[in-house]
Order: C-alpha cells, then sequence, then structure tokens
C-alpha cells in the first residue's frame, strides 16, 4: 500500500529554514579571481559554508575573519602516506588545520574525494588515513570542533531502485564501508555523498521524467519496496544511501550531502545539459533544501547540501559539461539567477528555472494589505492555458500553496479543471502571503474577489 508523502513544495507553505546550503569552490581554472574577490562574493551572495578541495594557504588566509565555514580536503594523492605514518598526518593538519583554526572557521576534514572510483586503486588507504586525521586532530585539542569524513560517490551503490533495495557493492562492504561507517558513528561524524542526479537523467532520459529530476511539480514515483511516493529524483537518490546504510545497521549515521548540481551547457549527447535546467535545478534544490525537513526515509533529519559548483573551471577535463556546472561566471558575473538565502527563497519566483521570473504585479492598491478582511483570489480564465498551467506550477511549487487538497481524492479535486485547481492554489498562496498586495496576479493569470469562490464543494480558506 502507498504511504502518503507531501511533495517537497507542499512543506514551503509553514516555512522554518532549517536546511543549509553551501557551495563547492573548486578551482581547475586560469582565469578565476583572486580568493580575496572570492570570499567578498560569497559574502554578497549570503554563502557561509564552503566546500575546497585542498589546503590551499592563499584561500585559507583569505577565508580567515570571514565567518564563513570550510571543508577541507586531504587529496587522493596523499592518502598513502597518510595511512601509513601518523607522523606524515600529524605534519599536515599541524601546518594545514591547526595553523588557521580557529581563525578560519575549517569544521570538517574531507579525507579524499571519491576515492572507490580513483583509478590509482587507493580505497584500502582510506579509513586507516582517516582515523589518522582524527588522531592528529585529537593531539591538537581540535577533534570536538572538526569532524573527519569522505565524500562517496553513487558508484559506491549496487543498488539504487527502487530507493528501498538499495545497497553497496558486496566487494566494498567489509573492506572499506563497515569500517568507515564504524569510524563515523565512533567520532559522531557524517557520512559525505555526491549525488548527481543529472548523470541518471541524461542516460535514462527516456524512462526518467524531466520535472521528475528538476523538482518540479510531477505526479511522483511509487518505491515498490515500501510504498513511499518521491516527487524528485534527488530525494530518491538520497534515501537509496539512507537505506544502504540501514541494511547494515547504521541508521544512526547522518549524511551530509557535499555535492550535487546541474550543467548549464554540455555537448549534444549528454540530455539535459542547459541553462534553463541548471536554474531549475538548483533553484528548486535550494528551495527544497530551505524549506526543512528530510527525505521520505528520514523526514525529520533536515538536508544539508552543497552546490557544485561556484564557477565554471575552464582547464576541468572530460565532456562540455564538466567545464559548465558553476553558478558563476569567472568575471563573478551570474550564469543564471536562483535565491541562496531564505531571504532570496521569499523574494525570487522563477517560473520554470530560466532567467525570467514570475514577480507579483502591484494589481492598483484595491486589496488591503492588513490581514483583516474577506478576500479571495481566483484564476484568470481568459488569461489562457498555458499561462494558467505556469502559474499553477509556480504555485504549488515555489511559492508553496498548500496544494494537498487538489491532488486526486481529496476534498478539492473536483471539478478536475485547470480553472478550479489554479483557483484554489493561488488562493492557498494569496492568503499565505496575507492578502499583501500584487500577491493575486501571477502575470494576469489571477485577481482578486470579494465573494466566495465556488467550484463544486470545495471551501476555499481566508487565512492561515
Amino acid at each position: 500500500m502507498e504511504r502518503f508523502t507531501v511533495p517537497f513544495f507542499l512543506f514551503i507553505s509553514i516555512v522554518s529554514f532549517t536546511g543549509t546550503i553551501g557551495i563547492n569552490y573548486g578551482r581547475v581554472a586560469n582565469d578565476l579571481p583572486s580568493s580575496g574577490k572570492v570570499v567578498q562574493l560569497l559574502k554578497s551572495q549570503g554563502l557561509n559554508r564552503v566546500k575546497l578541495y585542498d589546503t590551499d594557504a592563499t584561500v585559507l588566509r583569505a577565508l580567515a575573519g570571514s565567518g564563513i565555514s570550510v571543508v577541507v580536503t586531504l587529496p587522493n594523492e596523499q592518502l598513502s602516506s597518510a595511512a601509513k605514518r601518523q607522523s606524515y598526518t600529524d605534519t599536515w593538519v599541524q601546518k594545514n588545520i591547526a595553523a588557521y583554526y580557529p581563525s578560519t572557521q575549517i569544521h570538517a576534514i574531507a579525507v579524499g574525494n571519491e576515492v572507490f572510483v580513483d583509478p590509482h586503486n587507493i580505497t584500502e588507504f582510506l579509513v586507516a588515513a582517516m582515523r589518522n586525521v582524527h588522531a592528529a586532530l585529537v593531539k591538537y585539542n581540535l577533534d570536538s570542533a572538526i569532524k573527519v569524513s569522505s565524500p562517496i560517490a553513487l558508484s559506491a551503490l549496487q543498488s539504487s531502485y527502487p530507493s528501498s533495495a538499495g545497497s553497496f557493492k558486496t566487494e566494498l562492504v567489509e573492506p572499506v564501508i563497515k569500517p568507515m561507517l564504524d569510524f563515523l558513528r565512533e567520532t559522531g561524524s557524517y557520512l559525505m555523498v555526491n549525488a548527481y542526479p543529472f548523470f541518471a537523467y541524461a542516460a535514462n532520459s527516456d524512462v526518467i521524467s524531466l520535472d521528475y529530476a528538476l523538482f518540479r511539480t510531477n505526479p511522483g514515483v511509487v518505491d515498490s519496496g515500501n510504498g513511499l511516493r518521491y516527487y524528485s529524483l534527488f530525494e530518491a537518490q538520497i534515501d537509496a544511501v539512507f537505506a544502504a546504510m540501514s541494511a547494515l545497521k547504521y541508521d544512526d549515521v547522518k549524511m551530509v550531502v557535499t555535492e550535487t548540481g546541474w550543467p548549464s551547457k554540455g555537448d549534444e549527447d549528454e540530455s539535459g545539459a542547459s541553462e534553463v535546467n541548471a536554474a531549475a535545478y538548483n533553484g528548486n534544490l535550494v528551495r527544497r533544501v530551505l524549506a526543512g525537513g528530510g527525505t521520505p526515509q528520514r523526514p525529520q533529519e533536515d538536508l544539508d547540501v552543497y552546490l557544485f559548483a561556484l564557477f565554471n573551471e575552464n582547464m576541468k577535463p572530460g565532456p562540455t559539461s564538466e567545464r559548465n556546472y558553476g553558478l558563476f561566471y569567472p568575471n563573478e558575473e551570474k550564469v543564471y539567477d536562483i535565491p541562496l538565502t531564505p531571504e532570496e527563497v521569499r523574494q525570487k519566483v522563477p517560473v520554470n528555472g530560466g532567467k525570467s521570473q514570475m514577480t507579483p504585479v502591484n494589481n492598483g492598491g484595491s486589496v488591503s494589505t492588513s490581514s483583516s478582511g474577506q478576500t479571495w483570489c481566483v484564476a484568470n480564465g481568459k488569461a489562457g492555458e498555458q499561462k494558467l498551467q505556469a502559474a499553477l506550477d509556480y504555485a504549488c511549487g515555489e511559492g508553496g500553496s498548500d496544494c494537498r487538497p487538489i491532488q486526486p481524492g481529496a476534498s478539492c479535486y473536483d471539478p478536475n479543471t485547470l480553472e478550479a485547481h489554479a483557483s484554489f492554489a493561488f488562493n492557498s498562496y494569496y492568503q499565505k502571503m496575507r492578502r499583501g498586495m500584487g500577491t493575486c496576479d501571477f502575470e494576469g493569470a489571477a485577481y482578486v474577489v470579494t465573494q466566495p469562490p465556488k467550484f463544486g464543494k470545495c471551501e476555499f480558506p481566508t487565512g492561515y
């Protein structure tokens, strides 16, 4: 039997802003701004969490006193030495961590990155290196402030569909997965996971809905194993990892998504790589994370996510997409405009993830901005189906309307017409915004009425 789970966009109507958004600052490029300018860019965008792929001294000095929380990385090529010699790791921690902390707010160390897929076969060194790094932190009395983990790719999973059947590759379980999870449990740390719905969509665009991949309105996918309904591929991927951990009895270990993103450009065979889709994925992901709450599998655990990446990096090898994950060009101009903070989530309302925005238009001042008075918002049937559908998608998505009553079988599903459903969603948004001026327009798709709307037996709310 299907267990009902509310899609992410319905949580936004009770916004708590308890998830966190950070960003990856990669530097595989020859045209990036100075680290000082990057810190100013981060602060100007309200980004107070950043992940680095090394411990570059110039960058760490630039971050000093900024108030930005930092994840640093011990690169893969140093894992062997870190695993074999405690003295090597002690020196590394002293020079790269203790020398900068606490002025530079380092709060975690990523030991390697996607080690299991590294072509140099360094997996055997991972857990020993993690333990040695932690031992060095203990020596410098930094272990309570700085956590140690290692980002894994989803390729570490043997199975990921359905999510409830998630499992780690058999050859990794005993040698490294269980020892790593034991370490994370012992030290109160968390599993770092890099998750890219783009890869799954690009490889299976014939069977995976783009709306499902981009957090847009969709009917959802029911997990045949546990009956949970998923409204985003991202959450399905995360829950596959949770299921894999659960199968090994590590339900108490938490997770941070250390990389996720969508390219704004790609090669012809990279289906879905576009600026519009990148803006939709990243923008809707930010809204989802900042809305609070977890995945269907772990609904009480807020999401902590690092977007990939801050800049387009022109020297990265591989397909075109690899050089086009950035939110910013090297000249610090935005590739596309998305919200990154709770304040921006409240203000920015892109319809389909492009640069254009649907901002409620002032309706002439005929509606009071107070929380009293009996007015409702209904759809304008003359606006046309395309405009109504776009506005409905926004209202039930980024706008945070409570659209549960217009789901199949719910109290306001009938009459099952676009105008009726849009009216309910528009009014939900309008009432949630306390009938503020300009919150019932949707670019001409809605208007205010002073009598209760009548659509079948559905009752429209007058306030929240």
